[in-house]
């Protein structure tokens, strides 16, 4: 070996410099990320929701959003930041997936008990009552106003959030973990025996009444198809409110999904025949 090898290989090991870490002025700050991330764990329930759900988001943002109130948002684009576009997704994917479920297991169930079926499970009060069992009142970003008036507790936005909880995880994971989550959540309401509901243009009149309105008033706008088989559009009207919509392939049929959607958006419960 060399003189010049012995020399290095002999040689004290250098201490590392010591080097002072000064603070960009263009830096991010990172004590204000670690509040952010902070906040958002707090917002998440630093996973239990997940827990309780069964389902983990890859994407927290998507979590985030089904989970904000637009009360909470500032800016103009509160709206798109808030959960009611997730909840539009939603409504329609928890559609889908229910109807998909019903017609496996009920093979032998007709189209009106799968339908009865179907508006039972999807309706808002259901929708309620399972973000009541997850505890998805605690999660929910509220503005001050909105949580002091009991927001938490609101059976329509309890209802709405579970829906775009439902949206988020579609986006998230694709239709598989959207259906796996609402087969987790509704799992156990399937097997309950559908009660046919009363008519919805009875239960509509009757609430009216209630509130010293007149009658319902039906009126046909429209009607599409072949003359065999036609679809029907219907509107239905009453003092101060604003008209609501149906279709059906019977004048009939038609009404009552007018009247259904008149009491789903005014907040009127279906009522049960007594068995």
């Amino acid at each position: 070996m060399s003189g010049r090898g012995k020399a290095r290989s002999s040689a004290a090991p250098k201490e590392p410099p010591v080097v002072e870490v000064v603070p960009s002025p263009t830096a991010p700050n990172t004590a204000a990320g670690t509040q952010k991330d902070t906040r958002r764990r707090r917002r998440r329930g630093d996973g239990s929701l997940e827990e309780r759900i069964g389902y983990r988001f890859a994407d927290p943002t998507l979590l985030d959003s089904a989970l904000s109130h637009i009360s909470a948002l500032k800016g103009s684009r509160n709206r798109a930041g808030s959960y009611q576009r997730l909840e539009f997704l939603g409504d329609h994917v928890l559609g889908l997936v229910i109807s998909d479920m019903l017609f496996r297991a009920f093979p032998k169930a007709d189209e009106g008990e799968l339908s009865r079926r179907l508006a039972d499970l999807v309706r808002k009060e259901t929708g309620a009552e399972i973000a009541r069992e997850i505890d998805l009142g605690a999660a929910i970003r509220l503005g001050a106003s909105e949580a002091n008036a009991g927001g938490r507790a609101r059976p329509a936005i309890l209802a709405d959030v579970c829906e775009a909880l439902i949206g988020a995880a579609y986006l998230d994971g694709g239709f598989a973990a959207a259906e796996a989550l609402v087969g987790r959540l509704w799992a156990e309401r399937m097997s309950i025996k559908s009660q046919p509901l009363r008519d919805p243009k009875t239960v509509l009149q009757e609430w009216a009444q209630g509130r010293g309105l007149p009658t319902p008033a039906y009126r046909e706008v429209g009607r599409s198809g072949p003359d065999h088989d036609p679809i029907f559009r219907v509107t239905v009207q009453l003092p101060k409110l604003d008209p609501a919509e149906g279709t059906g392939r019977s004048k009939r049929a038609a009404e009552q999904a007018a009247a259904a959607a008149m009491m789903a958006r005014e907040g009127v419960k279906p009522e049960r025949r007594d068995a």
